[in-house]
């Protein structure tokens, strides 16, 4: 299947511009808006840009554009066949840091989790870390060499 085209069977969408298109949107699926804009917020850099009460809202930090959808928003819907839209995984957003063994400490004494201890590799350091949903976050600094 060519997703270039669309099928001839149907017509094409009108084009609308995106609202937010020069940034990245990532959609994290989570339990609690209020306790996830304070995270992100107070953890790690993030401003506050939406909210639709305790179904909806958005964080932006830079160019990343991250969707809070709780329970009740129509992206946290059950697919078809059943299966519930959950956080967590493997999937995630990598937000560079300037020195990231300074930061752990401080993540630490707040209480957030941390998947795994600092990976260094030729990229540099990171370490994975959850929001209060099990959402994983790397948290990465680069190498010079291995730029951003």
């Amino acid at each position: 299947m060519n997703l270039a085209q669309p099928p001839s069977d149907r017509p094409e969408p009108t084009p609308r511009a995106a609202p937010h298109r020069d940034a990245v949107t990532v959609r994290y699926q989570v339990a609690d808006i209020a306790r996830s804009i304070a995270f992100y917020t107070e953890h790690l850099g993030f401003r506050a840009t939406e909210r639709h009460e305790s179904v909806f809202a958005a964080v932006t930090r830079g160019g990343l554009r991250l969707i809070l959808g709780g329970p009740g928003s129509s992206g946290s819907r059950p697919m078809p066949d059943g299966r519930r839209q959950e956080p967590g995984g493997w999937n995630r957003i990598v937000l560079y840091v300037d020195d990231l063994a300074s930061l752990i400490p401080t993540l630490r004494s707040a209480k957030v989790r941390l998947r795994n201890e600092i990976e260094v590799g030729p990229g540099g350091k990171q370490i994975l870390i959850e929001d209060p949903d099990g959402n994983p976050i790397e948290l990465h600094e680069a190498t010079a060499a291995g730029g951003r």
